[in-house]
């Protein structure tokens, strides 16, 4: 889908088509003499059987989906649907009837807990969107989110409970600084690649995900958006940044990449374990579709009772740069 950094998935993927006992000469196979023989003896016997095979999957039932989240000086928001059949039609309208509205939806932080209420904004003509948050006209019951504080978000619909947990955590991977370099392998000399570097803290368990902002864009999580520091633990590190890019656009070749004149703004969050593992498995699956050659992918949930998607924390951190023209 793109030319720049491949994932490890896709690199896998790719290196899986050269295979050292082929490319290095330690396995070399001898054709048989009459070869052409043997070749049109295979295609007569097989020729004639090919067979159609119809595979009638049974509808699966409805499960609860969550896309809940808070950060760190911000409220709540917490998106519920309803699970569509894989190969159900897609339109504006199914998935606007596809939101939960009724439901009971509590987020709470160890000492107080807060009733949230559904919202709805007008996306387009077509498609209106709902999520639940904060009742503005009661601000003083308002829950913000703060690092190092663990929330718990109850939800009550269709006489079932569902329930998660998670943590903002402490912002410990630091942004140090950041640049650009002229993009690598493209002719076209506006484009820029974004470097980063950061320092990771001593000790397993940070994990982040990011997010680029282009001028009045908002912001977009990276393709791979996600990271942990098995292999960084305790380093400074440098190394380049993809563009975010909204997933419901396709990806071209050049969307890795930012422009001379943009002002670029990077939001760098540390998350818990458990959102890390929602969108390692999410972005994996995402990047597997299509690919015949790839194994089914569960994506990970925190979610109780069966429900599908998350409910996460960020520490979020900012840092910006303005590329000259």
């Amino acid at each position: 889908m793109f030319t720049g950094t491949l994932s490890p998935r896709r690199e896998r993927f790719r290196r899986g088509f050269f295979h050292p006992l082929l490319t290095e000469g330690t396995f070399v196979m001898k054709p048989p003499r009459n070869h052409a023989l043997t070749l049109l003896i295979f295609l007569v016997a097989f020729s004639g059987c090919e067979k159609t095979i119809d595979v009638n999957l049974d509808p699966q039932p409805t499960k609860l989906v969550v896309d809940g989240s808070i950060e760190n000086g911000h409220l709540p928001i917490v998106i519920l649907s309803k699970s569509l059949d894989y190969f159900s039609e897609i339109t504006p309208a199914i998935l606007s009837n596809s939101f939960v509205h009724g439901a009971k939806v509590t987020v709470a932080d160890g000492f107080r807990s807060n009733v949230l209420v559904e919202y709805s904004v007008h996306y387009n003509d077509t498609t209106t969107l709902y999520y639940y948050s904060t009742d503005t006209t009661s601000p003083g019951a308002a829950i913000f989110g703060a690092v190092n504080t663990r929330y718990y978000l109850t939800i009550e619909w269709d006489n079932k409970e569902y329930k998660a947990n998670t943590l903002i955590p402490y912002v410990t991977k630091q942004i140090d600084s950041l640049w650009y370099k002229p993009a690598p392998d493209n002719p076209d000399t506006n484009l820029v690649q974004l470097w980063i570097r950061a320092t990771d803290p001593k000790g397993y368990g940070d994990y982040v995900r990011y997010y680029t902002k282009r001028n009045n864009e908002p912001f977009y999580p990276g393709f791979n958006s996600v990271f942990d520091d098995q292999i960084i633990d305790g380093t400074t590190y440098e190394l380049p940044v993809d563009r975010g890019t909204s997933r419901n656009n396709q990806r071209e070749d050049d969307d890795s990449f930012f422009e001379k004149g943009d002002t670029v703004t990077l939001k760098l969050c540390n998350i818990d374990k458990a959102t890390f593992e929602f969108w390692n498995s999410f972005e994996f699956s995402y990047q597997s579709v299509g690919n015949p050659f790839s194994s089914p992918t569960k994506v990970a949930s925190n979610i109780s009772n069966g429900a599908l998607g998350y409910f996460g924390g960020y520490a979020a951190q900012f840092r910006s740069i303005i590329i000259p023209k």
